[in-house]
């Protein structure tokens, strides 16, 4: 029944979505989607818990006023980790595909030169370190495209090493020293570290160094946004604390001179208190009623506790009972 409810609801949609999907062709792909919905967790997770310190931790807003350079490098922080991450999120790993694809391009400009010039190539003609040592190993990549990546990986192992070996059975293509084959981006990487579900890409020869510096940004953030969440906290929790202690509300400790029923009073007097201890058992251990209304103390109450303590006030914790 479930099934026959849904389906209409499914060919409703239908359309929608491949609209969705030509207009942005990246929603197509269900692993793309997934990526683009941990950026955006992402993202949104960062934006929240800085929009929640500077929308309620009103001593931050104070200080902003006399210091702005700390906000100022707070929040130039923050953009620049998003920044960071967006920039490694996009960046290459560096596959072997690609390099062998660099490989075969400067094999064939060299045998193009070779065969121009009809002089050999000089030696210094590589930005690859790959390219680099596999002409100094004096070969001679007269062979296919497929050989000439061969040679150039067999020279990076030791003599005698089989080619089968090396060769990865997802790609079919020989896979340099520390490269391994992602099965989620299902392409071989080289110098492999980990595939990152936050940044929805691998992390390799390409973007290690963009990595890192990401790592250590999205650190200090974290680190800075604990400090202002552990004052923001602290602030609060000894304010409740302190509310609980002396059985007052947040209201009646704001509007204290507004409230008809504490104009009277002085300020370190506090009408309902019946001592810490006493406060918090009422707190904690009595079951809290609406019938369990409080009075007004009387004026000789309120003179007793404006009394100030004395020393056998003190051995005798007539402040905690």
């Amino acid at each position: 029944m479930l099934s026959a409810v849904s389906r209409p609801i499914r060919d409703s949609c239908a359309p929608v979505l491949d609209r969705c999907f030509r207009l942005v062709p990246c929603l197509a792909d269900p692993a793309r989607r997934s990526s683009l919905g941990l950026k955006a967790a992402l993202v949104t997770l960062h934006l929240v818990f800085v929009g929640v310190i500077f929308l309620f931790y009103s001593e931050l807003i104070e200080k902003t006023k006399h210091e702005p350079w700390y906000i100022t490098f707070y929040l130039l922080l923050f953009v620049a980790t998003l920044v960071q991450y967006f920039i490694t999120s996009g960046s290459s790993p560096g596959y072997v595909l690609d390099a062998m694809r660099h490989a075969n391009e400067r094999n064939a400009l060299f045998q193009k030169i070779s065969t121009t010039s009809k002089q050999p190539a000089s030696s210094k003609n590589g930005n690859m370190v790959i390219t680099m040592e596999g002409s100094r190993s004096g070969r001679s990549f007269s062979g296919s495209n497929a050989t000439s990546w061969t040679k150039l990986v067999l020279d990076l192992y030791p003599p005698g090493t089989s080619i089968r070996s090396l060769t990865c059975s997802y790609c079919n293509v020989e896979q340099p020293p520390r490269a391994k084959h992602c099965h989620d981006c299902d392409r071989c990487v080289l110098q492999f570290d980990h595939h990152c579900v936050w940044l929805g890409t691998c992390v390799g020869l390409g973007n290690h160094c963009r990595f890192w510096w990401f790592i250590c940004e999205e650190t200090a953030l974290c680190l800075w946004t604990g400090v202002l969440y552990v004052a923001y906290l602290k602030a609060n929790i000894a304010l409740a604390c302190y509310l609980i202690l002396t059985n007052q509300t947040t209201y009646e400790l704001v509007r204290r001179r507004r409230i008809p029923y504490l104009r009277g009073i002085p300020e370190r007097v506090y009408p309902f208190s019946d001592g810490v201890c006493r406060n918090l058992y009422k707190l904690c251990c009595v079951k809290a009623s609406v019938y369990n209304l409080e009075r007004l103390p009387t004026a000789q109450e309120i003179e007793e506790k404006s009394r100030p303590y004395t020393c056998l006030d003190f051995l005798t914790c007539r402040c905690c009972c």
